[in-house]
């Protein structure tokens, strides 16, 4: 499956990045988000951004365990914590809010994105997914070759942080190399 690819401009014209949408269904996403969390999780960054906060969180390690019940999966990090993310039908909401309640909770728009500098070159690589009232519900950065595992910029790019990108790339987008993803200078550079 080759997922179709829009690209983002400014006012001026200048490209600003890339989408790609991903499937709304329930098993894409949780064989999806399983993959990343399970076997990719070094260097992630994840959590909602939404107006006036941005969580950018890492994953403690491999998850302990990955369920899926009631529409909702978990990430379960033991005594580091969990979350639930709602990737299905919610049928529990039945009870308090009914069907528009079932809707505003299930995935409403995932999509795989790259954002590019100033010469619109990437910089930036993850997925992001809102829910059906267009809420943020997650955004997951992919590692970056600009950024330190200590959350600093780095002195010069560490390409091999692109290998979640291109494993991302690869099997779920179905996207070939174009060539670009090493272009980028870092932030505030290009």
């Amino acid at each position: 499956m080759s997922l179709e690819k829009v690209t983002d401009v400014d006012a001026d014209g200048r490209a600003t990045g890339e989408r790609w949408s991903a499937p709304l269904d329930q098993d894409w996403l949780e064989g999806f988000l399983r993959d990343v969390f399970e076997n990719h999780h070094e260097g992630l960054s994840f959590g909602p951004i939404i107006e006036g906060a941005a969580y950018e969180m890492r994953p403690p390690g491999k998850p302990q365990r990955v369920t899926v019940s009631d529409g909702y999966l978990t990430v379960f990090y033991g005594r580091q914590g969990h979350f639930h993310l709602c990737i299905g039908r919610n049928e529990g909401a039945q009870t308090s809010g009914g069907e528009a309640l079932i809707r505003r909770r299930a995935p409403g728009k995932a999509e795989f994105f790259r954002g590019f500098d100033r010469d619109g070159a990437p910089v930036m690589w993850g997925f992001r997914m809102r829910n059906g009232a267009e809420e943020p519900m997650l955004d997951l950065f992919f590692p970056n070759p600009f950024i330190t595992d200590d959350d600093q910029l780095a002195d010069a790019p560490d390409w091999s942080r692109l290998a979640t990108w291109e494993h991302v790339r690869n099997r779920w987008i179905g996207a070939p190399d174009d060539g670009r993803d090493r272009l980028g200078k870092g932030f505030g550079k290009g």
